[in-house]
C-alpha cells in the first residue's frame, strides 16, 4: 500500500470531547465517499473526563491490513489545545504533515506552522453557538469534523452530515450538521 492511497489520522482530546466519536465518524463518513478501507479505534488507558485521550482512524482507497496504532500519521487533529502543552502532538507527523487544531488561534500563532501545514476552527464557540454540551460542557467533535475535509481529501463535508443524522435523533443531528457547516466554511487552512 502506498502512502498515497493510505490517509493517518490522529485525534487528540481529552475524556469527554468525543475524540472517539469523531474517529468512528470520520472512518463511516469516508466510506460513505467510497474508500474500500478504513478504521477506527481508541488509545485507552486509565482515562477519566478531562484527562488526555488518543483516537486513530485510517483511510484508504485499498483494504487496509495494518492493525497497530498510528505512529507517523500524516494528519493530526487537536480537540483542546490546552494538551499541546502536556502531550507531543506533534509526535511522528510526518513531514508536510497536517494539523488542525481548536482554538481561537490563527495558524501562524503557532511556531510549528514554519514545518507543517496548520488549520484552525473555534469548534469551542460553534459548539456553544448550536448548543453542543454535555453537563454544560461544550463538546466539539462533531464541529471539528466539519473542518477535516478542507484537509483530508478522502471525505466530504455531505458524508459526515449523513452519517451524524443517521447517529443522532434529528433535533440533535439538525445542530450538529449545522455546526459541521458552520466549521467548514470558517476553518484557516495555511
Amino acid at each position: 500500500m502506498t502512502s498515497e492511497s493510505l490517509v493517518e489520522i490522529v485525534f487528540h482530546g481529552r475524556g469527554g470531547q468525543g475524540a472517539v466519536t469523531a474517529a468512528n465518524l470520520l472512518a463511516a463518513a469516508a466510506l460513505n465517499d467510497g474508500n474500500k478501507g478504513v478504521q477506527a479505534f481508541p488509545s485507552f488507558g486509565a482515562e477519566r473526563r478531562g484527562a488526555p485521550v488518543r483516537a486513530f482512524a485510517r483511510i484508504s482507497d485499498k483494504e487496509i491490513n495494518l492493525r497497530s496504532e498510528i505512529y507517523k500519521p500524516d494528519v493530526v487533529i487537536v480537540l483542546d489545545e490546552s494538551i499541546i502543552g502536556l502531550v507531543d502532538v506533534l509526535k511522528g507527523l510526518k513531514k508536510n504533515g497536517k494539523i488542525l487544531i481548536n482554538t481561537r488561534k490563527k495558524s501562524t500563532d503557532y511556531e510549528f506552522s514554519k514545518k507543517y501545514h496548520v488549520a484552525t476552527v473555534d469548534a469551542t464557540g460553534i459548539a456553544i453557538k448550536h448548543g453542543i454540551l454535555v453537563g454544560g460542557i461544550p463538546v466539539v467533535n462533531t464541529p471539528i469534523l466539519g473542518a477535516v475535509p478542507k484537509i483530508v481529501n478522502r471525505v466530504t463535508l455531505p458524508s459526515i452530515q449523513a452519517v451524524i443524522k443517521k447517529k443522532w435523533r434529528a433535533d440533535l443531528a439538525e445542530k450538529n450538521v449545522k455546526a459541521t457547516r458552520d466549521a467548514y466554511e470558517l476553518v484557516e487552512v495555511r
